[in-house]
C-alpha cells in the first residue's frame, strides 16, 4: 500500500483534487475536476467543485445529438438498427465492424465516405491500423471515431430534404435542429452560448455540468420531453446498451464499463476529460470534467462517483474494482504504481 502523500490544499478556491496517481511508495500526480448527480426534478442530489461553469461536453452529448435522427424518422427511414443507433452516439475505434456499420448507414442514403464532414484519422486500435498499413491503405473519413454521429447527421438531412453539403455549420438545418433539441434536454437558451468547433467540425456548444446530468437524467427515462423524444431517447439509450461495442471498441472504457455493469448505465466520454451518465432506475444523470482533460482520472472519477451514491450496490466489487483502482504499468508490463480515487473528496 503506498504511503500517505501531501495533499494540494482544498481552500485555494479551486476544484477538489479527485483523482490521485501512485508510484514507488507516494502520489507522483494530482487530478483536479468537479462532478454533479441530477435527478429529473432537476434537483442536485450530489456535487463536487464548480458545476455551473459552462463547458464544452464534446463527445459525451453525441446521443442528445442524435435524439432528431431518431425522432424525426429518419432512422427508420434508412433502416438503422441498434448497431446504426449505437454507432451514431458513438467515439469508436474505426475497427472493421465500426467502419462496416458506418459504411451501410451510408449505402442505405446512397450516399458514400466522401459525403462525411469529420475528417479522417488512423484506427484509435492499433491491430486494425497496422492491418491499413499493412495493405499500404490511408484511413478514411469512416475511420474516423465520430463517422456513425456524421453519419446520422447525414440521415437527417436527406430525410428533411435539405441539401447535405455543409451540414457541420451551426447555421446549417441540421445544427440547427440538434441545438434546439439539445436547448430542450438542458433547459438552457443556447443563442448567446460559446460555441466551438469539436474535433470532427461540428459544433459543440458550452454548457454547465449541472445542466448536462438533468438532460441525462430525462434522457434515460424520457422524463420531461414530448412523447415522441422520450420514444427515441429510449431507443437510443437501449441501444447503447445492447450494443456497447459499437460506442467505443476493445479495450475501451466505455464499451468495458457498460458490459460489466449491463444493462443499468449508460456511460459516454467525451474529449478533455468529460463524462456524462444515465442511470435510468434510479432517474438520475451524472456529468462531470477533468481540469487537466485526462481520461485516465475522468474514468476513475465517474466509477467513483458511481460507487459513492449507491447505483453500483448489488454489483460485485470485483467486477469494478479495475476501473477505480487502476494498475499502473511500465513497457515491460511491471506494476509500478495505481490511479485511484483521491483520499477524502467523495465525502458529501
Amino acid at each position: 500500500m503506498p504511503h500517505d502523500a501531501p495533499t494540494p490544499s482544498k481552500n485555494d478556491g479551486a476544484n477538489p483534487v479527485t483523482v490521485e496517481v501512485t508510484r514507488g511508495g507516494i502520489v507522483e500526480s494530482w487530478h483536479r475536476g468537479s462532478a454533479v448527480v441530477v435527478d429529473v426534478r432537476a434537483q442536485v442530489q450530489a456535487a463536487w467543485g464548480d458545476i455551473q461553469r459552462p463547458i464544452y461536453p464534446r463527445s459525451a452529448i453525441k446521443a442528445l445529438q442524435a435524439l432528431p435522427m431518431v425522432e424525426t424518422g429518419a432512422a427508420d427511414a434508412f433502416g438503422f438498427g441498434a448497431r446504426e443507433l449505437a454507432i451514431a452516439c458513438a467515439s469508436h475505434n474505426g475497427e472493421a465492424a465500426h467502419v462496416e456499420t458506418v459504411t451501410g448507414m451510408l449505402s442505405a442514403m446512397g450516399l458514400d465516405e466522401h459525403a462525411l464532414e469529420c475528417g479522417s484519422h488512423w484506427p484509435k486500435y492499433q491491430a486494425d491500423a497496422h492491418a491499413l498499413a499493412v495493405q499500404g491503405t490511408a484511413p478514411d473519413a469512416r475511420h474516423n471515431n465520430c463517422s456513425g454521429k456524421h453519419a446520422g447527421m447525414l440521415a437527417l438531412a436527406k430525410h428533411l430534404g435539405v441539401d447535405p453539403k455543409g451540414y457541420t455549420d451551426r447555421h446549417h438545418p441540421v445544427q440547427q435542429r440538434i441545438m434546439g433539441g439539445i436547448e430542450s434536454m438542458v433547459g438552457l437558451d443556447l443563442g448567446r452560448a460559446a460555441v466551438g468547433i469539436d474535433g470532427c467540425s461540428a459544433p459543440n456548444w458550452a454548457i454547465p455540468l449541472e445542466n448536462l446530468a438533468y438532460a441525462f437524467a430525462c434522457l434515460g427515462t424520457g422524463e420531461n420531453m414530448p412523447e415522441n423524444r422520450a420514444l427515441a431517447a429510449k431507443r437510443l439509450v437501449e441501444a447503447c446498451l445492447k450494443e456497447p461495442f459499437m460506442v467505443a471498441g476493445t479495450e475501451r472504457f466505455c464499451t468495458d464499463f457498460m458490459t460489466a455493469t449491463a444493462p443499468r448505465i449508460f456511460v459516454k466520454t467525451g474529449a478533455e476529460g468529460v463524462f456524462c451518465a444515465s442511470i435510468p432506475a434510479y432517474g438520475l444523470g451524472l456529468a462531470l470534467k477533468c481540469d487537466d482533460g485526462q481520461t485516465r482520472a475522468a474514468e476513475v472519477m465517474l466509477v467513483s462517483v458511481l460507487r459513492t451514491i449507491g447505483v453500483l450496490d448489488d454489483v460485485p466489487i470485483e467486477t469494478v474494482r479495475r476501473f477505480i483502482d487502476v494498475p499502473l504499468t511500465n513497457r515491460r508490463g511491471t506494476l509500478v504504481g495505481e490511479i485511484r480515487p483521491a483520499r477524502g473528496w467523495l465525502s458529501f
